[in-house]
């Protein structure tokens, strides 16, 4: 018996037509059952799109500026590819990770060391390649100094990355006693060391926090300067947002959302959420902060870094990764519980990051059932097969034995009853959402990466990533 019921609060992803040319090419079906199993689609195109985009916004800004890929947001290797060959950098954190950037082509100067406590051989291997390093301690600085008197690497490139005044319980960065302290030894090191700029971690999406550290960062450049140091760039990480969906899709969300929506009363804390609508994101992101005035200055962001001749410096991640991809599972099993679904799919929430972060991956999956429901839905007579039409509330779980892998706990208004062997696309997964906890748990398989490759016309052709390891 279907479950007709209405007001399941809904977040509709923005439309993408790269992404709707896939779903509707005929293609997932054939890939769900040549995998037997989960699998993500990448869509390179809109990372050079991204890419291209911050590019722009620099130069329209009249901003010297690099942009480095933040590679921990996917791990496939298009990216990094892509990266190489429309003249940005990679930011990486570990040596697999810096190895499998200048395997696909990152030059490497090209690449930016970030992560706290870097170990000894890591931070060699980055000053043997000429990599940038974000020293995060004085430690970190102390070994690279001394490998390079020693003449085991050449001089080290390194930014001393700041702990935010706004922030001082976080973790990463140099307080600032250590911070003179740093510089200090960067003055003793002499040749040893090229101390490049300052860079800063800072959580959390907002732009003004970020336009204060900014310009605080150039003043740092221009007391280093005095001190005769080069500290002609700054890093300001990552952190520019993305909007998933629209404001009034968002704010409704929110506002109309609560427990009963959830299975098993399942109670999240908005907080905790990804803010999936941003006013400004991506690259109008970026313009925004170059645009903003840092609090009791009187000139722009822009303004400051081209008046001091410091570069700026970016690793965004998630907003170079907008619409690049999608994870699409298959539904290997359908109950009817307490008035709404629980579907079962052939993998994991490890493929879905959030549910890992006491979150939730909110934006509405697509079902793509077998046998479509075309046209209005007031006649569920119009199902073929037999199907009743919706709206079918149904939460989603895994292929696991545990009670909590579910990879969304909303009950999600599909538009007529799944069914085994539908699939089920989660749109937009290719930040973060991929592959930052997938396991082989139950030894079931991890699943594969397929970049989907534009064609004029006709079909997507497709083919795995070239991941190395």
């Amino acid at each position: 018996m279907a479950v007709t019921t209405t007001g399941w609060p809904t977040l509709p992803v923005l439309p993408d037509p790269a992404t709707d040319a896939v779903l509707t090419s005929g293609l997932l079906p054939e890939l769900a059952h040549a995998f037997g199993g989960p699998f993500h689609f990448l869509l390179p195109d809109a990372f050079d799109a991204g890419l291209r985009a911050m590019q722009d916004a620099l130069e329209a800004a009249g901003v010297d500026g690099f942009v480095y890929f933040a590679k921990k947001a996917n791990k496939a290797a298009v990216f990094v590819e892509r990266a190489a060959a429309g003249g940005a950098g990679v930011d990486v954190a570990s040596a697999a990770e810096l190895r499998e950037a200048l395997g696909h082509g990152v030059r490497g100067e090209h690449l930016v060391l970030t992560g706290p406590a870097k170990a000894p051989a890591l931070l060699h291997l980055a000053a043997q390649h000429g990599a940038l390093v974000a020293v995060d301690s004085l430690d970190e600085l102390d070994t690279l100094v001394a490998a390079a008197l020693t003449g085991r690497v050449r001089p080290a490139r390194i930014l001393l990355r700041c702990l935010p005044q706004a922030q001082p319980n976080s973790r990463f960065g140099l307080s600032g006693s250590e911070l003179a302290t740093a510089l200090e030894r960067c003055v003793q090191a002499g040749d040893a060391v090229r101390m490049e700029g300052f860079s800063f971690h800072l959580s959390g999406y907002a732009i003004q926090p970020r336009a204060d550290l900014t310009a605080d960062l150039v003043d740092l450049c221009l007391k280093a300067r005095v001190l005769g140091l080069e500290a002609g760039r700054i890093s300001i990480g990552g952190g520019l947002p993305i909007s998933y969906t629209d404001a009034e899709s968002w704010h409704t969300f929110l506002a109309e959302q609560n427990r009963g929506h959830y299975h098993a009363g399942k109670a999240f804390h908005t907080g905790d959420f990804y803010p999936y609508h941003s006013p400004v994101s991506g690259a109008d992101a970026l313009a925004a902060l170059l645009a903003g005035r840092p609090g009791g200055r009187d000139q722009t962001v822009a303004a400051i870094l081209k008046d001091a001749g410091v570069q700026l410096l970016m690793e965004p991640g998630r907003a170079l990764l907008h619409q690049a991809g999608a994870t699409v599972f298959r539904i290997q099993g359908v109950k009817e519980r307490d008035g709404y679904g629980l579907l079962t799919v052939d993998g994991t929430s490890l493929s879905l990051s959030e549910q890992w972060f006491n979150s939730e991956y909110l934006p509405d999956p697509v079902l793509l059932p077998q046998d479509p429901i075309e046209g209005p839905l007031e006649d569920p007579a119009r199902a073929p097969g037999g199907r009743l039409a919706g709206p079918f509330p149904a939460s989603v779980g895994a292929a696991t034995c545990l009670e909590s892998d579910m990879l969304t706990w909303r009950k999600i208004a599909f538009r007529q009853r799944p069914r085994t062997g539908d699939l089920l696309v989660y749109p937009n997964t290719a930040g973060y959402q991929m592959d930052s906890n997938e396991s082989p748990f139950h030894d079931l398989a991890i699943p594969p990466k397929v970049v989907i490759d534009r064609t004029e016309g006709g079909r997507p052709r497709w083919r795995l990533d070239r991941h190395f390891t």
